[in-house]
């Protein structure tokens, strides 16, 4: 085999986010880009001799033409094997389902998750270890500081690998496998699931609807939604993958999902309706006229996961991100196990599932998991949810408000201010930062500041500490408001506003959420400076 070593100069933006680096696909495309942060990540890594490397990635526009890219790539830095998926698609779930089911070495994964793909929108790129979660900051670190300083990157001689076909290529004793990308994940679903329960439920008139978003989910959800569980063709909604993702934002929220919350409001309105995102780690959650917070959808999967044949044993703990609503921390108070706040980014999770400590983690920005794989898993979380309603006879509704009824309403939204010029965004974070030492026992409306700081974690398994991680204003009531610039856009900076507050009293819990939090919303504005600082009056999302 022909090795090539190419000379290259580094570029100084290559620094991984919370779930690897994204950039503009034009960005990508330039020479030398893709290669020198491959190398970076290969260069970090003591790669044993054969060693299999899991790949693939969401479909969208580039994922292609990377992959074979980083195929040459694997080869030359010492590879034996790449594990691809059909046509280069692999859900992120289903990559981490690989990694840990195949015990390969690693694996890329090709996506820029819920951002817009295209030739004009975003690319990314994130290497998992063989746990099959998100390198840990020890290694970002690592690859950032390598692309600081590459001059050469290792190429292989070989031809392009058809991967259209299921099938094994040998190249000069270096082999390409490529394989079945939905089977080895529906399998392990049908193993978790009671999926003949949720047959009798579909089958006794029940309907639901699935938005896969023009994304990787499309082909997962015609075969467990359709094939083995007898959901309807017509209850699947935009399951073709496609490179820009029909045109869409592939972001299941009640924004980008439009389509299927008009389905979930509408007339003839189906009794379950769910969303997932580009790379299919995220979910979104719906009955009849209802929508589940991401917060109350983690606790009450947490409060019921008994009834789900692979939580029947029960749970080893939880844990949420810190900008998470405290919900689960009730359900992990009442069942007597532990509840841990760690930073945004799935890979604070791993160490801790690693270590048996959690079982169940979730996300405020759709994301919910298990410790099945080490990635968020948006199908999955239908599932739990189907599986819930044919357990109980309930509907989303009814098992959201009863679950409120008996732990409590933790009222919550996060409010998404998208592509803010980099210095706004700044400066409405050192506005707050500036406030530290006169805040607390300061009173706005009928809120009285406790407490502000910025959330730092110390990993209770290594010890690793994390600072930084998003600015918390706590209330002697017990709500609260956070503050964090977001890891995962590609354009300025997206300020998000998390808003929390609890209540027990009934007709409280019968509220819209904004209604509910109108107060607050006016106080965080009063402290953050938020719309004076950015001109912006009103959120592009809300959640």
């Amino acid at each position: 085999m022909s090795i090539q070593t190419v000379a290259t100069q580094a570029f100084s933006d290559q620094k991984p986010g919370t779930s690897g680096l994204r950039k503009k696909v034009r960005v990508f495309q330039q020479p030398h880009y893709l290669q020198n942060f491959v190398q970076s990540i290969f260069d970090t890594l003591e790669i044993p001799a054969n060693a299999t490397l899991t790949l693939g990635g969401d479909g969208r526009y580039f994922n292609k033409e990377a992959i074979q890219v980083i195929i040459k790539m694997a080869a030359a830095n010492g590879f034996g094997k790449v594990l691809v998926g059909q046509h280069g698609i692999l859900s992120t779930p289903a990559a981490s389902h690989l990694i840990r089911k195949y015990q390969t070495f690693g694996g890329i994964i090709l996506s820029a998750s819920h951002n817009p793909g295209g030739p004009d929108d975003d690319f990314g790129i994130k290497y998992n270890t063989s746990n099959g979660g998100p390198a840990p900051e020890k290694i970002t670190d690592a690859i950032f500081a390598n692309s600081k300083q590459i001059s050469q990157y290792k190429l292989a001689d070989l031809p392009e690998v058809d991967l259209s076909s299921i099938g094994v290529t040998t190249l000069d004793g270096f082999v390409v496998e490529v394989i079945d990308a939905v089977s080895d994940y529906a399998e392990l679903m049908e193993s978790m699931f009671d999926f003949a329960a949720i047959k009798r439920w579909l089958a006794a008139g029940h309907r639901l609807t699935f938005d896969a978003m023009h994304a990787v989910t499309g082909p997962y959800a015609k075969e467990i939604l359709g094939n083995r569980l007898g959901a309807s063709a017509d209850s699947l909604m935009n399951c073709e993958v496609s490179e820009n993702f029909g045109g869409g934002h592939p972001d299941p929220n009640l924004t980008y999902a439009e389509d299927l919350v008009k389905v979930a409001y509408g007339a003839q309105a189906p009794d379950f309706a769910a969303a997932s995102d580009g790379d299919g780690d995220r979910n979104m959650i719906l009955g009849n006229h209802f929508f589940v917070t991401p917060s109350d959808s983690l606790a009450l999967i947490a409060a019921n996961a008994k009834l789900i044949p692979a939580y029947a044993q029960g749970l080893s703990g939880v844990a949420r991100s810190m900008p998470t609503s405290g919900a689960v921390d009730r359900v992990a108070a009442k069942l007597g196990i532990a509840c841990y706040e760690t930073p945004t980014g799935w890979k604070f999770f791993g160490n801790l599932m690693d270590a048996g400590r959690v079982t169940l983690c979730g996300e405020e920005s759709f994301g919910t998991g298990s410790d099945h794989v080490r990635e968020k898993d948006g199908l999955w979380a239908v599932l739990c949810w189907l599986n819930l309603l044919a357990a109980t006879g309930e509907s989303v509704e009814s098992l959201v408000r009863k679950h409120w009824q008996t732990y409590g309403r933790n009222v919550y939204s996060r409010h998404d201010y998208e592509g803010v010029p980099t210095e706004q965004a700044n400066a409405v974070m050192a506005h707050i930062k500036a406030q530290f030492a006169s805040l607390p026992g300061q009173v706005f409306g009928s809120y009285t500041v406790n407490t502000v700081d910025d959330f730092s974690y110390t990993d209770p398994v290594d010890g690793s500490v994390s600072t930084g991680q998003g600015l918390r204003i706590l209330f002697a009531c017990g709500s609260r408001v956070v503050i964090r610039l977001s890891g995962t856009g590609t354009e300025g900076a997206t300020i998000r506003v998390y808003l929390e507050a609890f209540t027990q009293d009934p007709a409280q819990q019968q509220l819209d959420a904004q209604e509910a939090l109108a107060e607050l919303i006016t106080v965080s504005h009063q402290i953050s400076q938020l719309p004076q600082l950015t001109g912006r009056q009103q959120p592009t999302v809300i959640t």
